[in-house]
């Protein structure tokens, strides 16, 4: 082949990778710097002061127009320049809600990174997205075949992270989106609060730890020292859209006045509630006056019960089983062969996995998973939604991008049916 020809093929193969909102860490930047390594183009929007310094590199378009011009836009860009895939975090993002539908109608591939539902140090890397949009089979059956001859994940934690480095990276994507906001005027959060509440929140909620541990202290060994038949509720984020896009709740004030009152008429006289805050919420709303009001006017202030801090681990080892809206923390009681309820949309809300009957029925009838669904239901997750790595860690950041590269030249991450 001539070394015209040659070139020609080449071009013919390089694809155009699109980067749009990622977590507030280097790894879209890394990820794009090995795209580019093997020969591809990558691009990026970026639509407020904060995306702009998470992208230190060529290929950046600033978009500062209004709303409601964004969807016409952002299907141009992707004709323009010839957009061969779409790569996000958080697809329920207005934003991103728009430039998915422009993607699909253009045929073109939509990649959604997260929060790995395996913990410490996995990343999640799925077609379409999570949840409602996930390919993840529902199917018992599928899920078994699928895991046939996959390994077990490794549970061993290889790229350790901390709060501290979570945090300021939160407060470079943020701050400069609070006092810069004139470069991009017309750009709109996606989140519910504004950030210096949330983190005058997060103060407040510090400054108060010395009190609410000693509460859990006293809670927790009240529970566990009296051996008392507990159920263990983890609330999730009033903003996550797992609660705002993956469930039947307007709100996470709806689902806890739901469980609360499916409880007081249907849980037995001896069994009792644990809510657990999770642990970051910034404070902004009182879940547990909600919590305790709640339970107040059912008349069973002595049963439902309220922390703020804990081991979840060890609650739902001693639990009879948890309820949830879809909270990645049904994972752990599955390893713990609890029972689950699940009241939104999850991967996991498959049978043999989470309860299967209502959640009135689940309080006296408490199924645990299946021990082989369980297993399958891990390899699965690990070998074709997941890759090793992090957000907020040098090496856990290097990792995931590498993984997330491979996985995207190797022909993309898994469908539930073949790889796409």
């Amino acid at each position: 082949m001539s070394a015209a020809g040659t070139e020609a093929g080449a071009a013919a193969k390089r694809r155009v990778f699109l980067f749009l909102q990622g977590p507030s860490s280097p790894i879209f930047m890394k990820c794009a710097e090995r795209l580019e390594a093997a020969g591809h183009i990558c691009l990026r929007i970026n639509l407020n002061a904060g995306d702009r310094i998470f992208w230190r590199r060529p290929g950046a378009t600033g978009y500062r127009g209004r709303s409601e011009n964004w969807p016409a836009f952002v299907r141009a860009f992707m004709e323009k320049n010839g957009v061969s895939d779409l790569i996000l975090l958080g697809e329920e993002r207005p934003c991103h809600k728009a430039a998915t539908a422009a993607a699909r109608a253009l045929a073109i591939p939509v990649y959604v990174v997260e929060m790995g539902y395996l913990r410490p140090d996995w990343v999640t890397f799925e077609r379409d997205g999570m949840s409602s949009n996930s390919h993840f089979p529902r199917n018992p059956e599928e899920i078994l075949a699928l895991a046939d001859g996959l390994p077990e994940p490794d549970g061993t934690a290889r790229y350790r992270q901390t709060f501290l480095a979570e945090a300021a990276y939160d407060l470079l994507y943020n701050l400069p989106n609070v006092f810069l906001w004139f470069l991009y005027p017309h750009y709109k959060r996606h989140a519910l609060f504004h950030p210096l509440a949330e983190y005058a929140g997060w103060l407040r909620r510090l400054a108060r730890r010395r009190k609410t541990n000693a509460r859990v202290e006293v809670v927790t060994r009240r529970l566990l020292g009296a051996q008392a038949r507990f159920f263990v509720y983890p609330l999730q984020l009033q903003t996550d859209y797992q609660i705002r896009a993956h469930s039947p709740f307007s709100g996470q004030e709806e689902a806890i006045r739901l469980v609360l009152d499916s409880f007081s008429r249907h849980a037995r006289s001896d069994h009792q509630l644990l809510v657990k805050l999770h642990p970051l919420d910034n404070g902004l709303i009182d879940w547990n006056g909600l919590v305790r009001e709640t339970a107040e006017r059912l008349g069973l202030a002595e049963r439902i019960h309220v922390i703020d801090g804990g081991d979840l681990h060890s609650l739902t080892a001693a639990a009879i089983g948890m309820v949830t809206v879809n909270s990645t923390s049904a994972l752990s009681a599955f390893r713990l062969a609890k029972p689950v309820k699940t009241l939104g949309s999850a991967v996991f809300d498959t049978p043999g996995l989470s309860y299967p009957g209502t959640l009135n029925a689940f309080w006296n009838d408490p199924l645990p998973p299946d021990p082989a669904l369980v297993s399958a239901f891990f390899r699965v997750m690990a070998a074709h939604y997941q890759v090793r790595g992090n957000f907020y860690s040098r090496a856990g950041t290097d990792a995931a991008a590498q993984a997330i590269t491979d996985r995207l030249l190797a022909g993309g991450p898994w469908s539930g049916r073949k790889a796409v």
